[in-house]
Parts: C-alpha cells; sequence; structure tokens
C-alpha cells in the first residue's frame, strides 16, 4: 500500500532500505534545486566549500561588502542545518511519528515560497539566501537519519568514498567482503540520482523558470504527508 512505503520512508520507524530510498530521492531533489538555482541566480546553493572559497578570495581582493555576503551565505545554510536538528530533537523527545517528516515539509514550503513568489525581477541576494537555507536544512535530515552516512547536497564526499571503495575492491580480491561492494553501490546511487535530479532541474528551469520548483515541493509534501498525519490523528 502507497501509505505503507511512505510511513516506512519518512516515520520515525527506520530501516537502513528506508534511508537508501529516501536519501537517494532527497538526492534527486538536491540535485534538481541546485541547477536550478544556478539558472536562477548563477551560485551553485549548496556548496559551501564554494561559499567558503569566496569569502577568502573577496577578502584577498578587500571586497569586504561581497565576502560579507558570502558569509551571510554559509551562515544561512547553517541556520537551516540547525533548524532541522531542533525539529529532529523535538520530534524525537515528543515520540513523534513525524520527526524528520516535519522537517521534510518546512523544506516543502519553502521551496513552494521559491516557485510561486520568484521571478526574474526577485533579488538576487534573497534568492540565494532561501535556497543555503533549503539544502542546509535537507542535508541536515539526512544526516541526523542515516548517522551520517549518506548526505545528498553535494558530491565531493561522495566521490571520495567511490574512489576509496574502488581502491579496496582492486587491491583486496575479497569476493566475500560486501562493505565496499555495498557502499559502492550506494554513494553511486547517490551520484547518479543527484546528476539526474540536477539535468532535470536544469532543462525544467530553462522551460518553465522558478515554478519548475513546484513538483519537487509537492514530492516532498507526499513524502511527508504520512507521518505527519499519524500525529494528526493520534495514532
Amino acid at each position: 500500500m502507497p501509505h505503507r512505503f511512505i510511513r516506512s520512508l519518512t516515520g520515525k520507524n527506520r530501516t537502513r532500505e528506508a534511508d537508501i530510498q529516501l536519501g537517494v530521492m532527497l538526492a534527486f531533489v538536491a540535485g534538481a534545486v541546485n541547477a536550478a538555482g544556478f539558472f536562477a541566480v548563477g551560485k551553485y546553493t549548496s556548496h559551501m566549500t564554494g561559499m567558503v572559497s569566496a569569502v577568502a578570495n573577496y577578502i584577498a581582493l578587500n571586497r569586504l561588502e561581497a565576502a560579507l555576503t558570502s558569509f551571510g551565505f554559509l551562515l544561512c545554510f547553517i541556520a537551516g542545518a540547525t533548524l532541522s536538528g531542533i525539529l529532529i530533537r523535538w520530534g524525537k523527545s515528543c515520540d513523534r511519528h513525524s520527526q524528520f517528516a516535519l522537517a521534510l515539509l518546512l523544506e516543502a514550503i519553502l521551496l513552494l515560497a521559491f516557485g510561486f513568489s520568484g521571478s526574474e525581477d526577485s533579488s538576487v541576494i534573497s534568492v540565494i539566501l532561501l535556497l543555503c537555507f533549503t539544502m542546509g536544512l535537507q542535508n541536515a535530515i539526512i544526516t541526523k537519519i542515516s548517522n551520517a552516512e549518506i548526505r545528498t547536497t553535494h558530491v565531493t564526499g561522495l566521490a571520495t568514498d567511490i574512489g576509496i571503495e574502488l581502491g579496496h575492491l582492486l587491491t583486496f580480491r575479497d569476493k566475500n567482503n560486501t562493505l565496499p561492494r555495498y557502499k559502492l553501490k550506494l554513494h553511486g546511487s547517490l551520484l547518479l540520482s543527484f546528476l539526474i535530479g540536477g539535468i532535470v532541474g536544469a532543462l525544467s528551469f530553462i522551460h518553465y523558470g522558478f515554478p519548475a520548483t513546484i513538483p519537487l515541493a509537492l514530492l516532498l509534501i507526499i513524502a511527508a504527508s504520512v507521518p505527519v498525519l499519524d500525529d494528526l490523528r493520534g495514532h
């Protein structure tokens, strides 16, 4: 039944399989949002390594206002992750079914705000702040759910892990060693999902503009719906 699958996907009772399924879905969303954000404002809003590098470069060039702006983007990403952590800890303390779904629902609301209110005349800074906050929120969700095994908003760590696992497999040819194979499949799936999401997000923004994020928001609303309804019904 669809509601049972959704409950297993975002509910409080977790399995490794559900963590992977949610991670792959969120990697797709992150790739799409990152690509759409680039077409909207010319920046990859989940790329905090780039943001910190920009701060350093602007300071070196004595462009302090630009450095402060980029630092603000970093703080916004951190603020999103902070709020996600607060929501999850509150949900756990209250034994909520929606302890993870609430943060997903908030992410969906933010993407709807981007899709409905965004326009070519929107403030570039406000759009970047919104998307950085959203990506921080999302990355913290899956990080908490998977005990930091899965990340979805950037692929530097994924690419590194894939390289390490390939090196392990090529060096130690133990057919019974399933852990590197499992991790290689996991991280490869996340990277591929991010890539496909990026392609879909870029093409969607080219054709539809800011409303391209509305289907992504609806996907997250569906994913969060059953645990939230369980709490509302007192189940």
